[in-house]
């Protein structure tokens, strides 16, 4: 049976439950996974920048200890969010994917942007206050969208150099303020290969906490243009049918989901799922 996770805002001032231990390294883990007794834990003296109750598995209250680095405890080692997310029988991905993007925003935001005292944790809301401002600062999601363009029995897909040896995915790019998810898939195809699109249909969206993306999933189909990759963004981008498709992006994420989805339309196969 599959494990329940429901974030949620927990009182750090109790005692008890789980607690994942994350550094500017990752997750720590051991032979049982990523969750540890959190008052063993908590005495073991360790750097703690700060706690948060991040929600509940299975009704159990979980914690995020934010470390200041990497620590060495015996049978334990650090992995970072990509590595759990490529893992495809890792059960806590979304509990994980949600603690690292609380630990991201937490950590950048100790001291107030505005005169730079330190901010405290906000009982009961997930924010953090300057009591000299009275600012409050939340959680930063990003919007970003990503597009799957196709040409019949052609998908385009594209490299960043930052991709693994072989891999190709479709485009993605950040909203700008003023703009539409719908516009920013138009400014960003013409910069980053300078294509037109026209039919723009919004296919879903999938929280991205690398670190703290909202990712907006299109279909959009080639209108008009010669590919001409971005210099410095873009390595290679191409036509590829779907029969003899490149290595693609890892399952869990929402570009392999466009393409996946695109595939099982033409060749009339079940539709998969969009992964949570």
């Amino acid at each position: 049976m599959p494990h329940q996770w429901i974030a949620a805002v927990l009182d750090t001032a109790t005692t008890g439950g789980w607690a994942i231990a994350r550094s500017p390294q990752g997750f720590m883990y051991d032979s049982q996974g990523v969750l540890f007794a959190r008052d063993w834990l908590k005495g073991l003296g360790l750097p703690i920048l700060f706690e948060h109750g991040i929600g509940r598995l299975d009704g159990q209250p979980v914690y995020l200890i934010e470390l200041e680095g990497p620590v060495t405890l015996e049978n334990c080692q650090w992995q970072g969010l990509r590595q759990f997310m490529l893992q495809a029988d890792f059960e806590h991905y979304r509990m994980l994917a949600y603690a690292a993007q609380v630990g991201t925003w937490a950590r950048e935001h100790r001291f107030c942007g505005s005169c730079g005292k330190a901010m405290v944790q906000v009982p009961g809301e997930r924010a953090m206050h300057c009591d000299r401002c009275d600012l409050r600062n939340y959680p930063r999601i990003s919007p970003s969208m990503i597009v799957l363009i196709t040409r019949g029995d052609e998908v385009l897909l594209a490299r960043s150099p930052r991709f693994v040896s072989g891999m190709y995915s479709t485009l993605a790019g950040f909203a700008e303020p003023g703009e539409s998810a719908e516009e920013c898939v138009v400014r960003e195809v013409r910069e980053e290969v300078s294509l037109e699109v026209r039919n723009i249909q919004y296919r879903g969206s999938q929280c991205w906490p690398f670190p703290h993306s909202m990712m907006l999933g299109f279909h959009a189909e080639y209108a008009s243009g010669e590919i001409v990759p971005q210099a410095d963004e873009i390595e290679d981008a191409r036509w590829f049918s779907i029969h003899a498709l490149p290595p693609l992006p890892a399952p869990r994420s929402i570009a392999r989901y466009l393409i996946d989805l695109y595939v099982a339309q033409r060749l009339g196969l079940p539709e998969p799922v969009l992964p949570g």
